[in-house]
């Protein structure tokens, strides 16, 4: 599985609509695993985004399309890192010419 850390943003739309949001969080969290994934961790935040969350997913195909999915709703943007857990950051670096 790889992981991602989604940056979100409210959007017009979803700040006005914001009382709603933790029924989107919880379609979300369905969606996520109806593709094979899991919410590592969500968190509202104060600063340029308003929300992160952790994810892990079986690859970049599935983020992609989870994410334009969750876009195209329009109450959030996103900002999208993939990460490489501290094994696999080692992996790299080992792998260095």
């Amino acid at each position: 599985m790889a992981t991602y850390i989604c940056l979100f943003n409210y959007t017009q739309q979803g700040i006005q609509n914001i009382e709603q949001s933790p029924a989107r969080l919880d379609s979300f969290k369905e969606v996520i695993d109806e593709q094979g994934g899991e919410l590592r961790g969500f968190y509202l935040t104060m600063g340029r985004h308003d929300l992160v969350a952790v994810l892990e997913l079986p690859d970049d195909q599935t983020a992609a399309q989870l994410l334009l999915r969750l876009g195209s709703l329009g109450n959030v943007t996103t900002e999208t890192l993939k990460a490489f857990p501290e094994e696999e950051y080692r992996e790299v670096i080992d792998d260095l010419p």
